[in-house]
């Protein structure tokens, strides 16, 4: 019987049978692995632990077919995340889109470590009860994050139409940027524009690809809640366009921050919604 060490994070949990799950997890060995968790729903079980949100330390048998957790050790959960709708909702939308970029039993070098790095950074919001806005902040720059490392980075530093570099002039009010499907960004409120952005929203965006949130000198966030929120659209719909489907997670954070429904799909918007992933 092989045993096989992997250590990931819990992306998805399924039940299988009557007492079984079935765990998604993402692993740097491994990309995305589909393994059955033996009597996990038990409530007393010792691989109760596989739930969504978990980081784990696993042993795994089995060479083919749906391989079996043997032995599970929690590393950390993110459970506190639950306690805030938008910190849940951002977590789910890094998550979710792990599942569309990360191919099975392939790995994609450094998507775990900076899925845990955003998800201890919404921890932190919880923690310092830090605004909303925050919770925003880090989905769209975490996904910004994962979509470079997934091949589908978002081309913000040259028009895609004229090739000319995406510089905003800062100032300029009448300045506009259009979001064009399948292209990238084009200088100019372009008819065909899924999204227009100004030069400010754009300058912001164009800090995501940095390791750390735009803070202004005295370390407050950059950007009021609305513009966080015209760039989580843009983000979404980048993903629509490329991957075909987006985050259904992506609207429940939307809803949660901005104190409406779910958007519905419409021009421009949002993107095709992904089936549930998080919970049972």
């Amino acid at each position: 019987m092989n045993d096989t060490s992997l250590e990931g994070l819990a992306l998805r949990v399924q039940p299988l049978g009557e007492n079984d799950r079935l765990l998604t997890l993402l692993s740097e060995a491994e990309g995305l692995s589909r393994l059955a968790v033996p009597g996990a729903r038990r409530p007393r079980s010792s691989l109760a632990a596989a739930v969504p949100l978990s980081h784990l330390q696993l042993q795994v048998v089995g060479r083919r077919g749906l391989r079996r957790v043997r032995q599970l050790r929690l590393l950390r959960s993110y459970g506190t995340l639950g306690q805030r709708l938008e910190t849940l909702a951002a977590a789910q939308v890094l998550a979710e889109l792990c599942l569309v970029l990360v191919p099975e039993l392939a790995p994609t070098p450094g998507m775990l470590a900076t899925l845990l790095l955003h998800l201890g950074r919404l921890e932190a919001v919880v923690r310092q009860r830090g605004e909303r806005r925050e919770a925003l902040a880090i989905a769209a720059q975490g996904c910004v994050h994962l979509l470079a490392l997934g091949g589908y980075a978002l081309p913000l530093q040259r028009c895609c139409r004229s090739g000319a570099p995406l510089e905003p002039p800062l100032g300029d009010r009448s300045w506009r940027v259009s979001l064009i499907a399948d292209e990238g960004l084009a200088i100019g409120p372009l008819v065909s524009a899924r999204l227009l952005l100004g030069a400010s929203e754009l300058a912001l965006l164009q800090r995501l690809p940095r390791p750390g949130l735009p803070l202004r000198p005295s370390g407050e966030l950059l950007g009021p809640e609305r513009v966080w929120l015209e760039l989580l659209e843009l983000v979404a719909l980048w993903c629509g366009d490329q991957l075909g489907r987006s985050p259904r997670a992506f609207a429940v954070l939307r809803s949660a921050c901005a104190g409406r429904a779910p958007l519905q799909d419409s021009q421009p918007s949002p993107g095709r919604g992904l089936p549930g992933a998080m919970d049972e």
